[in-house]
């Protein structure tokens, strides 16, 4: 992904030329990855969103920033902490370098977290709103959306656990059945009996050969080599699959420990609510676009989601938006593959309906900036006109006063 800014041909939304009228405005998103992400997380996703915003936005230049790859451990407060720092930087070197000048409010940010990214960009955002010196003044970092990408902001969905594992189990029921059937076929070469299931990880003892055959010549090799290949095989198939039994169990496991507040409800839906009343209250728009997994054959499952939805009754459901994946086996293998177009055969509808989503947000933002300049010219009008009347009645109050003396 190229972070160099690339300027659209004009200034205005929908505009095929430039106007002077419209300043020319620079859109920083910036990309969250989650927990174990890496600046590979959201693969050419930042460059994809690039080029569409390029195409579709006039008068503004699109850079797709990667917050640097960040321990995702200990306490999510200290990540905030720290992003925030990073950002507030980012910004002023951005509009410096611009020519905007720092601190003017003129780079407009878009954040974009994957997973728990979304976490700490919502939690970034409150904490911004909330450490203004005033509550009337304007949000800095000027910041317009909030996009989250399968973020569990309400926690994550039960069926997980039960459909990872049950997916583990049939993996080591799978291997059991495939060394029981491989060590029978060794041990009883003359009979084409079912063998009898043993625990897994279990091996029955040779039987001594029964007749002077070809067996009874060389069976001690045999069996040698004979459990030494289920042994392989027992150990080559748990490796590979080590990825599905480790994500279904490990990353879990991980993410309850990294944050704990995933489990307490009142927080989650706090969360929640933050956002709403940021875009209701300050304009920065707020959507998660969630995987799911549609029904279909052959299970006909119901549709599967990696994270708690909002109640339908909720004010915010209407900011959850879905993000069908039909490739995935999985609710896990749909969250970690969002951004590879090879497994998630959405990917591209994913870019352009987040594309729409910034659209809208940098048209709001124009909106604003040209209702607070012409709030601020006529407030400069009315004060010119104030003065002049003042002058007016201060001139005639002392001709006035000249007459009565």
């Amino acid at each position: 992904m190229s972070s160099t800014p690339q300027q659209a041909p004009s200034n205005s939304l929908g505009s095929s030329q430039p106007t002077q009228q419209t300043p020319l405005d620079v859109i920083l998103i910036i990309f969250i990855h989650g927990f174990k992400g890496d600046d590979t997380t959201f693969g050419d996703f930042p460059s994809r969103l690039q080029h569409i915003l390029s195409e579709t936005v006039q008068g503004a230049v699109i850079e797709p920033v990667l917050f640097p790859s960040y321990d995702t451990k200990g306490d999510l407060n200290k990540a905030v902490e720290r992003f925030a720092d990073w950002l507030t930087t980012l910004t002023v070197q951005k509009e410096v370098a611009h020519s905007l000048g720092g601190g003017t409010s003129r780079a407009k940010i878009v954040l974009c977290g994957h997973s728990m990214g979304g976490l700490l960009a919502a939690d970034s955002l409150d904490a911004f709103i909330n450490t203004r010196p005033d509550i009337n003044a304007p949000l800095w970092p000027n910041i317009i959306a909030c996009l989250a990408f399968d973020t569990p902001y309400l926690g994550l969905n039960p069926n997980l656990f039960k459909n990872s594992a049950t997916k583990a189990a049939d993996y080591v029921q799978n291997v059991h059945k495939t060394a029981s059937g491989l060590w029978g076929a060794f041990s009883q070469p003359q009979k084409l009996a079912t063998p009898v299931a043993k625990p897994a990880g279990l091996l029955p003892a040779p039987a001594p050969a029964s007749s002077p055959g070809r067996w009874g010549s060389w069976g001690t090799a045999a069996y040698a080599v004979g459990g030494a290949l289920v042994a392989g095989a027992v150990a080559g198939t748990a490796y590979y699959h080590r990825a599905d039994i480790e994500t279904g169990y490990g990353a879990l496991t991980e993410h309850m420990q990294y944050v704990g507040a995933l489990w307490d409800k009142d927080a989650l839906a706090m969360r929640v609510h933050c956002l709403v009343e940021g875009e209701t209250k300050h304009g920065v728009i707020f959507r998660t676009f969630y995987t799911v997994i549609p029904s279909g054959p052959p299970a006909n499952l119901p549709p599967r989601t990696f994270c708690i939805l909002p109640e339908p009754s909720s004010d915010a459901i209407q900011r959850f938006v879905p993000a069908p994946n039909t490739l995935a086996e999985n609710e896990v293998r749909a969250h970690v593959t969002m951004f590879e177009p090879t497994k998630n055969d959405g990917y591209y509808q994913l870019g352009l309906e987040a594309a729409a989503v910034i659209r809208q947000a940098i048209a709001n933002g124009r909106s604003a900036d040209h209702s607070t300049t012409v709030e601020s010219a006529v407030d400069n009008q009315m004060k010119e006109t104030d003065a002049g009347i003042g002058w007016q009645t201060d001139a005639g109050s002392g001709q006035g006063s000249d007459l009565l003396l």
